[in-house]
């Protein structure tokens, strides 16, 4: 059947009600902070119910588009890459937990990202960032009696990292990715025992970028991810 002759489907209500928000907030070219209509002004122009209009309402909150406070209007949100990322998480988990290959392409793509992270880092680093990297590394070392701790700082590292390089949007993603592992497949980004090995490794990640060699840098971190996930294959080939 060709898409002309298809069926039309029904729409529900608040998608209807979210399209017309969204067509408002680019009309009149809405700023962050600047307030939208009230659930009661909504439902009078709209004539629908509050159902209709608090879910569309939820719907773009969700895409980090407005702010909801109880008692408040809805205002526009600041931009934020955070809000972004965090309604991805749990597809990113069901994707994972149930696709092997997303996995596989997961470990993939965060090689090549970090990889090139690092690169940049090692070229644009300043004083000021090496010390603020030797300062989490100093801190992952202090705990590494406690799971938790350490678990984050690692992730810090690496978030740092992809700081260096000026792009928010790239320490987002670092962030993200570290997050989405820490989270559901702990086991990728962290192994007990081998804390002193991921400690040299950062070390040497850090001497790399330090000394502002970007193809050691380059070696150092593929063949610390590499480590990481050669262990995860054996950890589940049991």
């Amino acid at each position: 059947m060709s898409q002309a002759n298809e069926p039309i489907k029904r729409r529900k209500l608040s998608d209807e009600v979210q399209e017309r928000l969204l067509a408002l907030i680019r009309s009149q070219k809405l700023k962050p902070g600047a307030p939208i209509p009230s659930e009661r002004e909504l439902m009078a122009e709209y004539q629908v119910g509050r159902p209709a209009i608090r879910e569309a309402m939820q719907n773009l909150h969700r895409m980090g588009l407005i702010e909801i406070k109880h008692g408040e209007r809805p205002r526009i949100s600041e931009p934020s890459l955070q809000a972004l990322v965090e309604p991805m998480a749990l597809s990113m988990h069901h994707l994972l937990t149930h696709s092997s290959s997303t996995m596989e392409n997961l470990k993939e793509a965060r090689l090549l990202f970090e990889i090139q992270m690092v690169r940049i880092a090692a070229t644009r680093r300043t004083d000021a960032d090496v010390q603020l990297l030797r300062e989490v590394l100093a801190k992952q070392e202090s705990l590494r009696s406690e799971p938790e701790g350490f678990l984050q700082h690692d992730g810090l590292f690496h978030c740092q990292i992809a700081e260096i390089s000026g792009n928010p949007l790239f320490a987002s993603v670092s962030s993200a990715i570290f997050d989405w592992l820490a989270q559901f497949h702990v086991e990728l980004v962290r192994h007990p025992g081998f804390e002193q090995l991921t400690l040299d490794e950062h070390a040497e990640i850090l001497e790399a970028v330090a000394a502002q060699d970007a193809d050691a840098a380059e070696r150092a971190m593929s063949d610390h991810l590499t480590r990481a996930n050669r262990l995860y294959r054996q950890d589940h080939a049991r």
